[in-house]
C-alpha cells in the first residue's frame, strides 16, 4: 500500500469508515422493496468518513468546520433511518444497538474535531 493522507490517521475516520462498511454490507442485503432505504442509509453514511477526509484538506478553519458539520448531519441522518429498519425487520436488535452506540460515540468524536478547529 502506498503512502498515508494525514486524515487516514484520524481515529474518528477510521471508526466512520468501519460503521460505513459494516452497514453497506448490511443495507446491500436489504430485499429491493426497501431499496430507497437502502440507497439513502448507504448515502448517509458513506458521507460521514467522506466529509472527514474532504474537511481535512481544508485551509480555513470556517471549511473544516462546515464540512465537520456537514459529517455529523449525515450521521445524525442514519438516527431515524436505523430505527426504520428495526421497525421493518431489516436489522436485528443487537446490530441495531451496535450501530446506534457507534454512531453515539463518532457524534461525540466529531463534536470534539469541530471544537479543536
Amino acid at each position: 500500500m502506498g503512502k498515508k493522507f494525514l486524515f487516514e490517521d484520524l481515529r474518528v475516520y477510521q471508526r466512520s469508515l468501519k460503521v460505513a462498511t459494516d452497514l453497506c454490507k448490511i443495507a446491500s442485503g436489504f430485499p429491493h422493496k426497501f431499496s430507497r432505504i437502502r440507497d439513502q442509509l448507504i448515502g448517509a453514511i458513506i458521507s460521514v468518513p467522506l466529509n472527514i477526509a474532504e474537511g481535512w484538506r481544508r485551509k480555513s478553519k470556517k471549511e473544516k468546520k462546515n464540512f465537520y458539520k456537514i459529517s455529523l448531519a449525515s450521521l445524525f441522518e442514519c438516527i431515524p433511518l436505523l430505527e426504520i429498519c428495526l421497525e421493518l425487520n431489516l436489522l436485528k436488535e443487537p446490530e441495531y444497538e451496535r450501530f446506534r452506540k457507534e454512531i453515539t460515540e463518532i457524534a461525540m468524536m466529531i463534536n470534539g474535531l469541530i471544537k479543536s478547529t
